[in-house]
């Protein structure tokens, strides 16, 4: 009878966990704001924990809250493949300017760690993806691994920064998926020369980038890279027209040059999202992701 009766008792919680697959709306830093907030989503399948992939959308850096569209364009094959998804704001361009946004992501990312048995997250491993703008903060998120604060010419910024209550906890990623993000706002126009005053770039960094290249190279994924940092699988669609294929072809030679580059994945006719998002690159970002997580 004990046992039945223990049995029944267990029954509220167990349906109650098979069914609390996510939690929306929780802010990373404490502070209200609708950038510092993110949604988790874990699979249906009622495990203790899961590894984690974050996603980032792409806005040019101006929106706070896209977190949604994000988790509808790129979650389902990561849930599938038993994946707790994580899809997060971030601090727009035009109310902060950078670093706040990496600043954002970091802090997100050390919410998870010190929240890992709150939400069932395995935090031994969590990766991160994103798209076009979301692709930018991807790739600094794991090439600024370790990274606190970083000095180009006059600049120094604080790259991990002190956001939210959780800064003992490590904002270190352990993959990266780069979808089309723009890298090195040197060459944006043409592949060789830097874009005008009115930029999304000039906006996030609060100039003209021709008069700070010094910001720009604080900007760029690649002043970054050491032989520490994670494997990176790298998507662009070769008829972009918004992000030039070039930076992509810059960002994955550079990874390999250190042994960091698992692929680099060139969609013929891709264009900016449309083509290059397609079920076969999803299932790439997928094997990728379950490879370096050793699942």
């Amino acid at each position: 009878m004990r046992k039945i009766l223990f049995i029944l008792m267990l029954i509220p919680a167990i349906c109650s966990f098979g069914q609390e697959t996510e939690w929306l709306d929780l802010d990373y830093v404490g502070d209200g704001i609708e950038g510092h907030k993110l949604d988790i989503h874990l699979p249906p399948t009622g495990q203790s924990n899961y590894k984690a992939v974050v996603l980032i959308y792409g806005s040019a850096w101006f929106a706070n809250n896209m977190k949604q569209m994000a988790f509808q364009s790129m979650g389902k094959s990561l849930i599938d493949a038993g994946f707790a998804v994580i899809s997060i704001n971030h601090r727009g361009s035009m109310e902060a300017h950078y670093p706040a946004q990496i600043n954002d992501v970091k802090a997100a990312i050390r919410f998870l760690r010190g929240n890992a048995d709150k939400y069932h997250i395995d935090d031994s491993f969590i990766g991160i993806t994103g798209f076009s703008s979301g692709g930018h903060l991807s790739a600094l998120a794991g090439t600024t691994n370790n990274v606190k604060k970083f000095t180009v010419g006059d600049i120094t910024l604080d790259i991990e920064g002190n956001l939210g209550s959780y800064t003992d906890n490590s904002s270190r990623v352990d993959a990266v998926v780069d979808w089309f993000g723009p890298i090195d706002m040197t060459t944006m126009k043409d592949c060789k020369g830097v874009n005008d005053e009115k930029s999304p770039e000039a906006i996030l960094i609060g100039g003209a980038p021709a008069d700070n290249l010094d910001m720009l190279a604080l900007l760029n994924p690649m002043t970054y890279i050491d032989k520490t940092d994670p494997k990176f699988l790298v998507i662009h669609g070769d008829a972009d027209n918004v992000v030039p294929h070039c930076q992509s072809e810059f960002f994955a030679a550079a990874l390999k040059k250190d042994g960091l580059l698992d692929d680099f994945i060139t969609v013929s006719g891709g264009q900016h999202g449309p083509v290059t998002f397609n079920e076969e690159t999803f299932g790439k970002m997928t094997a990728f992701f379950l490879k370096e997580a050793g699942m």
